[in-house]
């Protein structure tokens, strides 16, 4: 089974920080786009089971209910595995009652909101938009309609101390949802704040920061079951898993990527190219070991890591055998229990360094 990632590139409102491939929308761009993301999936999908869709962007939820019922529409050519998950991004401020319910008609499980902080100067650094009222009269009707919802949090901002973050967590734990993604502020290139010159914050007060929310989430009963995301029980995200875990998936829309048949693929940025029917822009053909690689990465910001057994059954090899990873357990930076690697919870601020040294361990000859 495969996943899908659709990428709806439109927004009511460009944020600071956001390199992602966005633009304003524009109702009949996004007309033109809907047709061209049509044509892609036809020409691409390969009929196989699905496992998972996420509806990503940009802002999925700023487009009107007829574009998103076409939407809809489009993805019903994909074969759904009965117990998948299907989730769309958005704005509280672009939801209303009516998408809700016909996200729900057409069997949208899972809701991905970007709330990142309630704080009048977070939000203004951010360039975005916040009321409270709203939020929680959709997080209420959301949970009426029995959507599984997950909220972002941005920290980590020059805007920010200690309180400010307190009180957004105070806020995000009031709204009790299922799934918590975390994001410590990123600088990217070609964003308002890497025009701006802003600076991040000290390191110290990064990791105070990061080290506040495990401990606070977690007495909450959220599981930390990877670096940056926290879920109650059986609430992880499918889609997501499919990533870290270095399955396959498909990538439709405007900048996505796809990993299909050991090759990695990523769709133009150019909207003009795209509305040719010029999607492709980036391929490349993995070897075992890039493959390999990719899985190390991604596996080990799992809290559950990588499992030897099931690693040997995957590759024909044992890890070990690739790399060397003795020093790395005696400094306690890896840990292995029974068939399980992983880096010790209280080590993943540092997961980077640790996969970068393990990488580096190659055995030759």
């Amino acid at each position: 089974m495969r996943s899908v990632y659709i990428h709806i590139p439109f927004c009511e409102n460009i944020c600071s920080y956001c390199d992602f491939c966005k633009m304003f929308y524009n109702e009949k761009m996004v007309d033109s786009y809907l047709d061209e993301l049509h044509r892609e999936i036809k020409e691409t999908y390969q009929n196989d089971l699905i496992k998972s869709i996420y509806i990503g962007g940009g802002t999925p939820s700023c487009l009107n209910i007829k574009q998103l019922e076409k939407l809809f529409s489009i993805i019903n050519i994909f074969k759904k595995d009965k117990d998948f998950s299907f989730t769309i991004e958005g704005n509280f401020e672009s939801t209303s009652f009516d998408k809700l319910q016909l996200y729900k008609k057409n069997n949208v499980t899972r809701l991905s909101f970007g709330l990142e902080s309630i704080n009048e100067n977070n939000l203004k650094f951010l360039d975005r938009k916040c009321d409270i009222l709203k939020i929680k009269e959709t997080i209420f009707y959301a949970k009426k309609l029995d959507f599984d919802i997950n909220v972002d949090l941005m920290y980590a901002l020059p805007t920010e101390d200690m309180t400010i973050l307190n009180k957004d967590l105070d806020f995000i734990l009031s709204l009790d949802v299922n799934h918590i993604s975390t994001y410590s502020l990123i600088i990217e290139d070609h964003t308002k704040l890497k025009i701006n010159n802003v600076q991040n914050i000290s390191e110290d007060l990064d990791y105070l920061m990061y080290e506040t929310i495990c401990k606070r989430l977690k007495e909450k009963g959220y599981l930390h079951y990877e670096i940056s995301n926290f879920a109650k029980e059986g609430f992880a995200s499918v889609h997501n898993l499919c990533y870290w875990q270095n399955q396959e998936y498909y990538g439709f829309g405007l900048g996505a990527s796809s990993y299909l048949s050991n090759k990695r693929m990523t769709n133009t940025k150019s909207i003009t190219q795209y509305l040719k029917g010029l999607y492709s822009y980036y391929e490349e053909v993995l070897t075992k070991k890039e493959v390999i690689e990719y899985e190390i990465i991604l596996r080990l910001r799992l809290n559950r890591g990588i499992y030897l057994k099931e690693f040997f059954e995957k590759y024909h090899k044992n890890l070990l055998d690739i790399y060397d990873y003795q020093e790395l357990l005696a400094l306690k930076l890896l840990n292995l229990e029974e068939d399980r690697l992983f880096i010790p919870e209280e080590k993943w601020y540092i997961s980077n360094e640790i996969i970068r040294r393990l990488l580096e361990a190659e055995v030759h000859g």
